[in-house]
């Protein structure tokens, strides 16, 4: 790959990942100032999710069979900052509720087209993923930082148009991004069906599901969690980034990890980590410094994860079927799961408390550790 595509491709990563961290860090705090219950916020977000499940899956086939996937993205890009934008034309419920679907549905549909290209630029070194990706982990930064120093001096009532200036960087990127290029590997010409049947691949699915559904408290109600603890929005984004922080390192560094440790254990020890790090949150939220640490293991539970991830995704689904692979595990790992961890938390937030609801983060996380485990033949045979 050469320069050019790298900074386009980082270009594009930055300004998703920024947009990411400034909605899922925050939003939940500007639906709380309009004053909705958990279980409305809880909604509100997870509509975002199940958009997730539905939009990669239709755009991503769209994409496979046009062959110009680079076209679909930009007009998703586009149609996104004009949904979100309906933020402006009123605060009641079921109206953010209805732009937020809207939005999410053309918006979910860009970043497994953009994951295909990327692995295809790199043309059989996809161990460099890394280098490409930790653009969108500084974006990340960037954002809730940022955002959380506004947020303490500015009303809330500027979150949206903060949000809509990232999506306008997402869209302007989205028309930089290089061709997509077909790799035709061995399983180029089976049917996806064979594919989605095979154990490792249904194994991946599953654990990967568990591992995202064991995110959903804290991609919602994290943020709520510490200001309703005394923490101060500033503080909030320092803390989001910390773990961001450290996955930029971890992402420089993968492909020497990967000389050190192999790629499955590094994927099951993920699991692990998660469920250390959710009971951390869930029982240590009075000791600043105990949750300054789970929030560094963050660059394990995702980034660690989510590299081992598209890696595993990457081999099973080559040629015509890279962006459909990319778009089905995005709807039934990212979307599914986050769609089900976070309608599960918000139901439960209020009726049994905080520490039980990351409580029954990490028991997820835990299941899909002892799934991989179980079967760690099969994953390290990939």
């Amino acid at each position: 790959m050469d320069f050019a595509h790298f900074r386009q491709l980082g270009g594009f990563y930055f300004f998703y990942f920024a947009f990411v961290g400034a909605f899922a860090s925050y939003w939940s705090l500007y639906l709380k100032s309009l004053s909705f219950s958990a279980l409305q916020i809880s909604f509100a977000l997870s509509v975002m999710q199940v958009m997730r499940i539905i939009s990669p899956t239709i755009w991503g086939w769209i994409a496979d069979h046009r062959s110009n996937p680079q076209t679909v993205i930009r007009a998703l890009s586009l149609a996104s900052v004009v949904l979100f934008a309906g933020v402006f034309l009123g605060d009641r419920y079921l109206w953010l509720v209805s732009v937020t679907a809207c939005a999410s549905f053309v918006w979910g549909g860009s970043l497994p087209l953009v994951e295909a290209i990327t692995m295809g630029q790199l043309a059989g070194q996809t161990d460099r993923y890394g280098r490409i990706r930790l653009w969108g982990s500084v974006g990340f930064i960037l954002a809730v930082t940022s955002v959380g120093y506004l947020l303490d001096h500015v009303a809330m009532r500027w979150l949206p148009h903060i949000v809509v200036l990232m999506m306008l960087g997402i869209a302007w990127f989205a028309f930089k991004i290089p061709d997509a290029v077909a790799h035709h590997g061995e399983r180029s010409g089976e049917p996806i069906w064979n594919i989605l049947r095979r154990r490792e691949v249904i194994l991946l699915f599953v654990a990967c599901f568990c591992m995202t559904a064991a995110h959903g408290p804290l991609y919602i109600f994290f943020s709520i969690f510490l200001v309703d603890h005394g923490y101060s929005k500033t503080s909030i984004g320092v803390l989001w980034s910390l773990g961001v922080i450290v996955e930029v390192f971890l992402f420089l560094y993968f492909p020497k990890i990967l000389k050190v440790i192999k790629l499955e254990h590094i994927f099951m020890g993920s699991f692990a980590v998660a469920t250390v790090r959710f009971l951390m949150i869930a029982w240590g939220v009075e000791w600043p410094a105990l949750i300054v640490v789970a929030q560094v293991l963050h660059a394990i539970t995702f980034g660690a994860f989510h590299v081992a991830a598209m890696t595993y995704v990457h081999r099973h689904f080559q040629g015509r079927h890279q962006s459909k692979g990319q778009a089905l595990f995005t709807s039934l790992t990212y979307g599914a799961g986050g769609t089900v961890g976070g309608l599960v938390a918000g139901a439960l937030w209020e009726p049994i408390g905080s520490g039980l609801t990351f409580s029954l983060g990490a028991l997820t996380a835990a299941l899909g550790f002892i799934l991989l485990w179980t079967n760690r033949a099969l994953i390290a045979r990939v």
